[in-house]
C-alpha cells in the first residue's frame, strides 16, 4: 500500500504524523518505507533517528535506502548531502524529478507500506506524486484553526480532481492535557476539523494533542520510543481503514 501524507499548509506536524504511523506499522511487524518528498525541507531522517547515516549507491545508478532502528527504510535528500544544513536551492522541475527518482531508482525491496511525506500545499510535488506514483490513498494533516478549514478544502479538492482516494483527516496540535487534572485545554480555540470532515464525508482519524514528551523524542530522533493511549487508538483507526 502506498499512502501519501499531505497538508494544505506548513507547520502542522505532517512529518511527525508520518513518522508515528510508520513506527506503529513497523511495531506490528509490517515492512515499512518512508519516502521523504519534502525535498527543500526534509525532516524524516531526524525524526526517525537516521540523520547521520548516508544512503548507499548500488549498481545501475540505483540507491539503497537507510534503515532505522525499527527497520523502517528511509529515503530523503538529506541522506545524500554531506551537510544536512546545506539548503537545496532548486527549481520545481528538478525537485519533481528527484521525487520520481526516489520511487523508481531506490531499491526499496519488499514492503507492505510505503509512506510518502509530501511538502505542504498543492504545487509541483503533490501533483507529481498524484500523477506519477500508484497511490492507494492520502491522509490530510491539519490543525484546529478556522483558517485551516479553507486550506484543507484546497487539498481535498485537489485529491478529488486527481481521482485520488482520501483515507481521512488528522487534526494535530488539537489540545494540551493538564498534567494535574487531565483536563483538555484547547489552546487554538474551538476545533473546526470535524466540520470540514463532515462537509466532505471523510473520517476524522484523530485529534492529536500537543505533547512535550513527543516533541523531545522527535528532536532527539527517538520517536519510535513514544507511547501513549491516544496514539494507539489513532494508529488502530488508520490501520482499520
Amino acid at each position: 500500500k502506498i499512502i501519501g501524507i499531505m497538508s494544505g499548509k506548513g507547520g502542522v506536524g505532517k512529518s511527525t504524523v508520518s513518522a508515528l504511523i510508520a513506527r506503529n506499522l513497523a511495531k506490528q511487524g509490517y515492512k515499512v518505507g518512508v519516502l521523504d518528498a519534502d525535498i527543500t525541507g526534509p525532516s524524516i531522517p531526524r525524526l526517525l533517528g537516521v540523520k547521520d547515516a548516508k544512503a548507499m549507491g548500488a549498481p545501475n545508478n540505483c540507491i539503497y535506502p537507510v534503515q532505522s532502528s525499527d527497520g523502517i527504510k528511509v529515503m530523503s535528500l538529506n541522506l545524500l548531502l554531506e551537510d544536512e544544513n546545506q539548503p537545496v536551492i532548486w527549481r520545481g522541475a528538478m525537485i519533481s524529478n528527484t521525487v520520481k527518482q526516489f520511487y523508481t531508482d531506490v531499491i526499496w525491496g519488499e514492503l507492505d507500506y510505503l509512506l510518502i511525506d509530501m511538502p505542504p500545499g498543492t504545487g509541483d510535488v503533490p501533483l507529481t506524486v498524484f500523477q506519477s506514483l500508484p497511490l492507494d490513498g492520502i491522509i490530510i494533516v491539519t490543525s484546529p484553526q478556522e483558517l485551516v478549514g479553507m486550506i484543507v478544502s484546497k487539498a481535498v479538492n485537489m485529491a478529488k480532481k486527481m481521482d485520488v482516494d482520501i483515507i481521512g483527516i488528522v487534526e494535530n496540535m488539537s489540545y494540551v492535557k493538564c498534567p494535574d487534572c487531565d483536563k483538555k485545554i484547547y489552546m487554538f480555540g474551538k476545533s473546526h476539523s470535524q466540520e470540514v470532515a463532515d462537509r466532505y464525508q471523510l473520517p476524522l482519524l484523530g485529534q492529536l494533542p500537543i505533547d512535550s514528551e513527543l516533541t523531545q523524542l522527535s528532536d532527539q530522533g527517538y520517536v519510535e520510543n513514544y507511547h501513549s493511549d491516544w496514539f494507539d487508538e489513532f494508529s488502530q483507526k488508520v490501520k482499520d481503514i
